[in-house]
């Protein structure tokens, strides 16, 4: 018996020494990111593509919907081609190389930290697709689908990709400056956001805009696609931790107070402000909180989610009234002043409220409560720097696309019609 007692602990090394061969690979975390890149996707398709289809009018249902889908494939193969590669490989401080041109060099084998590096472009993509697809909101209901197409394949290349390698490529310049960016603040809210609100200047207001109302054809869509936005948005905050482990633990909870939190503050300001509180109003609410705490997720704290989400609540809501009430500019579905304006809010709270308690940047001098220190001259910049490269290129290219696709909207006889007729020859709705 004690033969077999000894050679069954000797046998019971074996699995732990073939493990410790290849020690940087973690089952876990590998298994997290798996999930957490199908929640991301979830977030587009369907969650986006129904919270925005039931937003428009019943005539351009479809047309949304479609966008969705048509800026999934657009933008994965695009990330295959060339877009993973100029935002994560090698390159100087504004644009990476093409030494993983069509993900050349990566295998079953190749890792990226812990977890296979085909998974982190894959995780990465889910990114790239849901930001072009955030940018359609503001021009939704009157743009070209030919003009869709082209200016989301170019923008994709044009801002994403460099605003990306700027800020989580370890050779981007905003990277190396410390900018507190943990899920998207910048990459993904602030360069959406700006980019709907220079959409919605360049193509003009809707036909009828403040003077025929324009209410969501269906509520129930809507509130459903919201429902599928909170939920992955676990994957896109926790899994950008790119491990199973606490900073994603604390990630997952600090999203999900700031959502609830965002959702009480804009319906107690609505409620407040208009006699009642509406499903809309709460549902975007929640959005918001969910925005602005997504650069701030993995360094701040339950109390600090819990100030940045009623913030985001008040601070959108006036906003949006803002946006649209006094400055009458038609983003149709209130991408900047919830998601941009979340995004610059959340980015700079990052600097306010990140926690040396947490671990994350213990010992390196980054702020810890309200001693910010100069980390928020760091946010400052990163929030500026991608406002207003984005708002450049994204303007100059709706120009060029303009000019290849003949105009940028349908017609106003089309826009009567809608686009789901003019631009797919189908219906959302035969009843």
């Amino acid at each position: 018996m004690k033969s077999i007692r000894v050679l069954a602990a000797v046998l019971g090394t074996l699995p732990i020494a073939a493990f410790a061969q290849d020690s940087a690979f973690s089952g876990a975390d590998t298994a997290w990111i798996l999930t957490s890149t199908a929640l991301v996707l979830f977030m587009t398709l369907p969650g986006l593509a129904l919270f925005y289809g039931g937003l428009v009018r019943t005539k351009n249902v479809l047309s949304v919907l479609m966008q969705c889908f048509i800026i999934t494939g657009i933008v994965t193969v695009l990330w295959l081609v060339a877009g993973y590669s100029l935002a994560f490989s090698g390159g100087n401080a504004f644009i990476g190389d093409l030494g993983k041109f069509m993900l050349g060099g990566i295998g079953e084998e190749t890792l990226s930290g812990s977890i296979p590096e085909s998974l982190f472009a894959m995780y990465q993509m889910t990114f790239a697709i849901i930001t072009p697809a955030l940018v359609i909101g503001g021009f939704a209901e009157r743009i070209k689908f030919s003009a869709m197409v082209l200016f989301s394949g170019l923008w994709l290349l044009a801002v994403y990709v460099p605003v990306t390698h700027w800020v989580w490529s370890g050779e981007g310049w905003l990277f190396k400056m410390g900018l507190l960016d943990f899920a998207g603040g910048t990459v993904v809210h602030v360069t959406a956001g700006v980019a709907a609100l220079v959409a919605a200047l360049v193509l003009g207001p809707r036909q009828g805009f403040q003077s025929t109302p324009m209410l969501p054809h269906n509520m129930t869509m809507t509130v459903t696609g919201a429902g599928m936005l909170w939920v992955g948005w676990f994957g896109f905050n926790a899994g950008s931790a790119l491990g199973a482990n606490g900073n994603a633990a604390m990630a997952m909870l600090v999203t999900h107070i700031s959502a609830a939190a965002g959702a009480m503050a804009w319906s107690v300001a609505e409620w407040k402000r208009y006699g009642k509180p509406s499903a809309l109003g709460t549902v975007t609410g929640m959005v918001a909180g969910l925005g602005t705490i997504t650069p701030a997720s993995g360094f701040v704290g339950p109390g600090g989610a819990l100030i940045i989400g009623l913030t985001a609540g008040v601070v959108c809501f006036a906003m949006t009234n803002f946006l649209k009430r006094v400055l009458k500019v038609d983003d149709s579905l209130d991408v900047f002043p919830v998601h941009g304006v979340g995004g610059i809010l959340g980015t700079l709270a990052a600097g306010i409220f990140a926690s040396d308690a947490l671990g994350v940047f213990s010992g390196q001098g980054y702020a810890d409560g309200m001693t910010m220190g100069s980390q928020m001259g760091v946010q400052a910049i990163g929030v500026l720097a991608t406002g207003a490269y984005t708002a450049v290129v994204t303007w100059v290219l709706f120009k060029v696309v303009g000019v290849l696709t003949s105009g940028l909207r349908v017609s106003g006889e089309d826009e009567q019609v809608g686009l789901d007729q003019v631009s797919h020859n189908e219906r959302g709705y035969d009843l």
